[in-house]
């Protein structure tokens, strides 16, 4: 079996790291706000004085950095965010011998779904 991706986890592997993934949620939610608040300050500035810079400029540096020390942390154990504001996330898996994907939101208690990698969201089934 030919295999997409390196890393693969079981439905408990996946399960251990929601509370980590929750706070990483909600941390990188939060810094995308701050971004989009500095953005507005900045275009802004330009617009009244085209001079740009300083406390603002540092702030907003300083929460794309934040997000993506976040996003690494994604990245290095190749979990996938599907979507930020939802909270949908994909663990890469085998189930019955074939790579799918395991499916979780954040308002979900635990891992129920999965999907195949191809059908997405619209293709989730109960595990």
């Amino acid at each position: 079996m030919q295999l997409q991706f390196e890393k693969h986890y079981t439905r408990d592997e996946a399960r251990a790291l929601l509370p980590e993934i929750r706070r990483w949620l909600e941390r990188l939610n939060r810094l995308r706000k701050d971004v989009e608040k500095f953005e507005r300050r900045l275009s802004q500035m330009a617009a009244q004085s085209g001079d740009i810079g300083g406390e603002t400029v540092n702030q907003w540096i300083r929460a794309l950095a934040d997000m993506q020390e976040v996003l690494v942390e994604f990245q290095r154990r190749q979990i996938f965010i599907k979507d930020l504001d939802r909270g949908l996330i994909d663990f890469p898996a085998v189930l019955g011998g074939r790579e799918v994907f395991l499916c979780w939101e954040m308002d979900e208690e635990d891992i129920e779904f999965w999907h195949d990698l191809e059908s997405g969201y619209g293709g989730r089934e109960r595990l």
